[in-house]
């Protein structure tokens, strides 16, 4: 008997090795990209394109990222700061209100809330063109607010969407009560509503600024010179007869740093809202 404990023991030893080991491996290899990405930041352009590899630049170079402020590239990430934090707050606060119309008085019925989800899955190849010829009409061509406007309602669906849900998990006896006590409608949103789905409202407006600080096609569209984003200029240093490297890596790294440092310092409030409604008692 003793010798069947041991040997059950040393297979549970060696299968918990084995997926720790398995982890180390993928953690790795997920994480491999963004250490080179960082590395190449700091290289010395002879490092760059050293071959074989220099797997650790020999000294720590910041030339890289002083260029990039030489150059007024880096006007790209506040523009892109710029455009996604005010379609963010713009597409909150018009999503949070419309999903609570949709799920404490059932606007437009039981498939509105499909409907405007379906406006999500639009490709948007699709209307960009359409698109290109309105902002030329209207004069919103590489402007701040043609930009803004349009991911407000590119996110506006997905705000919506994940409000809903929310919203729907606050008791409504919590909000009869405080009308009950004199609150007026608004009151009620802003001191009963919104507290109670401050996490999931968190966690709504990270993934919207995301989507529209990641957004590729309409920016390289509809702008020019003046309100260039992130990626487009980060586009503009791959050309067809050379490749700027070092550029490339320390423009990525100027602008994943708001996005991480962002989710790194909220986190715990981001998985709260994702989580927020998964399990119900």
């Amino acid at each position: 008997m003793r010798k069947q404990r041991a040997w059950y023991r040393r297979r549970d030893r060696g299968a918990t090795v084995s997926r720790m080991a398995a982890a180390l491996l993928i953690a790795i290899a997920f994480a491999f990209p963004i250490y080179w990405l960082f590395i190449m930041a700091i290289k010395t352009p002879e490092e760059v394109f050293a071959s074989p590899p220099v797997w650790w630049p020999s000294t720590f170079s910041l030339e890289n990222f002083a260029v990039l402020f030489r150059d007024g590239d880096v006007i790209a990430i506040w523009n892109s700061m710029v455009i996604a934090g005010c379609s963010t707050v713009i597409a909150m606060f018009l999503g949070t209100i419309a999903a609570y119309s949709i799920a404490r008085y059932r606007t437009g019925g039981d498939n509105l809330a499909i409907w405007i989800i379906s406006q999500r899955m639009i490709p948007p190849i699709a209307i960009a063109f359409p698109v290109f010829l309105l902002y030329a009409l209207v004069g919103l061509v590489d402007t701040y607010l043609g930009l803004i406007v349009l991911y407000t309602a590119f996110n506006l669906p997905y705000v919506i969407w994940m409000m809903r849900g929310y919203v729907e998990d606050v008791p409504l006896e919590l909000e009869e009560s405080a009308l009950v006590d004199g609150l007026s409608r608004w009151q009620m949103l802003y001191r009963v509503v919104f507290p109670m789905v401050r996490t999931g409202m968190f966690a709504t407006a990270v993934f919207t600024f995301i989507f529209a600080w990641n957004e590729f096609l309409f920016a390289l569209i509809l702008t020019r010179t003046d309100v260039t984003t992130f990626p487009v200029q980060l586009s503009h240093y791959f050309g067809q007869q050379q490749l700027f490297w070092a550029k490339i890596g320390a423009m990525s790294v100027l602008g994943t740093i708001p996005v991480f440092l962002t989710v790194a310092m909220a986190q715990r409030l981001l998985v709260r809202g994702i989580s927020l409604g998964a399990v119900k008692g």
